[in-house]
């Protein structure tokens, strides 16, 4: 009586199908991990304005003067590990001289 062998493994269809159905739902998932990730920036980015805002206030109780420019809140160690860049545009933030905020991210629009 012949020994018939077990084949083990996969068929080269049967890991094709894998991978297809694989590739398929990345395709799918990728846009929302993408919408995720830009979600995530624009609340950092808002967190960061807000601490900005937060330090400008703290500077003009401290001196009485509103900063002339953001590197000033450097100095006075409100920023230790150094004044934060826009998630969403990768510019450093900027002051806006009439109102001596930051008016959004990246010192210009959004």
């Amino acid at each position: 009586m012949p020994h018939k062998h077990a084949q083990h493994g996969f068929s080269l269809l049967e890991l094709l199908a894998v991978v297809t159905i694989l590739g398929i739902i990345a395709a799918m998932l990728l846009p929302r991990v993408n919408v995720s990730s830009d979600l995530a920036q624009a609340a950092a980015d808002d967190k960061n304005i807000a601490e900005i805002n937060s330090a400008v206030e703290r500077y003009y109780l401290n001196t009485g003067n509103f900063p002339t420019q953001i590197s000033d809140l450097e100095h006075i160690d409100y920023f230790p590990e150094g004044i934060p860049v826009s998630p969403v545009t990768g510019d450093p933030y900027a002051l806006n001289a009439r109102t001596h905020r930051v008016d959004s991210g990246g010192g210009g629009g959004k």
